[in-house]
């Protein structure tokens, strides 16, 4: 397949779409993610264990921020920005390839988790180490708790929602084969249709549904509007092109912010906050920053589909 085609042909189908893709993307991580994926395809490596390899990459990457000195944050960059083109490789080989599948994408989202896991200890380390002196071992109790909230509760949810967004924004502009835009009803029903002895594809689609079921909470404006699109037109049925046109109309600028929430933005102010020894910047940021972007980008979407359902309606 590599072989019929030109570079840029392979890089544009390896794409996600155009509408969706980030510039940093399109034009620095995707090009180096395809060389790596032609390379791999080449040994017929299943892109999971590119995801396997960034998840490794990125988790040493993370531990090296524990230490403050230049060269030991210089090396975690430099494996955290390797684990990012890892990331990329994987999901460009999916689709090149095909082989693109459920555990794989869950297991690519999972992936950023690990890494952060490990980012977001170095940061309450190396914070509570440059307090510890005005307040002792409460340092670590207070950067503790403000990590917690950036990380567990608006990092991992803004990137879900994120995600969520991209995934409606391809299915009105791809259609159903071209997103993923799962649903928790169907992911109980494939639950509830394993055998007890399958534990760990149970336990896999337990978490998963409930994953859409998190999505789905908070995006009630959204449900209303696919209830109806559905019951409307069935599925299998193809939506109309006009409809189809105006929501990604009114869905195409919020994707700006879906991107910034999700690596890049967030990278780039961690590799600074850890570079010049101030740390604690990256999670006031996430608290900020971040958090105004999430709040602008779910208003403006449910009041999208509260519009489109008046146009049901």
């Amino acid at each position: 397949m590599s072989e019929s085609r030109s570079f840029k042909e392979l890089l544009r189908v390896s794409f996600k779409s155009e509408d969706t893709e980030e510039w940093l993307d399109v034009h620095f991580t995707r090009p180096i993610g395809l060389v790596f994926a032609l390379f791999w395809m080449r040994w017929n490596v299943h892109p999971n264990v590119i995801t396997i390899l960034s998840i490794i990459l990125g988790a040493v990457g993370g531990c090296l921020f524990f230490f403050p000195d230049l060269w030991h944050n210089v090396a975690g960059v430099i494996l955290l920005i390797f684990a990012n083109f890892c990331d990329s490789t994987d999901g460009q080989m999916a689709r090149l390839t095909g082989k693109k599948t459920l555990v794989g994408r869950v297991l690519d989202g999972f992936s950023e988790n690990v890494w952060f896991f490990f980012i977001y200890l170095a940061i309450i380390k190396r914070t509570g180490d440059l307090f510890y002196d005005m307040v002792g071992g409460w340092a670590y109790v207070v950067v503790f708790v403000v990590c917690y909230v950036a990380g567990a509760i608006c990092h991992s949810r803004q990137c879900s929602l994120a995600d969520y967004y991209r995934q409606i924004h391809l299915y009105f502009l791809l259609g159903k084969n071209g997103s993923e835009l799962d649903t928790y009803e169907e992911q109980r029903k494939v639950y509830a249709s394993l055998p007890e002895n399958d534990r760990f594809a149970r336990l896999f689609y337990y978490c998963y549904a409930n994953y859409c079921k998190s999505q789905e909470q908070r995006t009630p404006a959204f449900q209303q509007f696919y209830h109806l699109l559905r019951e409307r037109y069935p599925q299998g049925e193809e939506l109309p092109v006009d409809l189809r046109d105006t929501f990604r109309k009114g869905s195409l600028p919020l994707m700006k912010y879906t991107n910034l929430l999700t690596f890049n933005a967030r990278a780039i102010v961690l590799y600074l906050s850890c570079l010049l020894d101030v740390p604690y910047v990256y999670p006031l940021a996430e608290l900020t920053v971040f958090a105004v972007m999430y709040y602008y980008m779910h208003q403006k979407h449910e009041t999208l589909c509260r519009k489109m359902i008046k146009r049901l309606l």
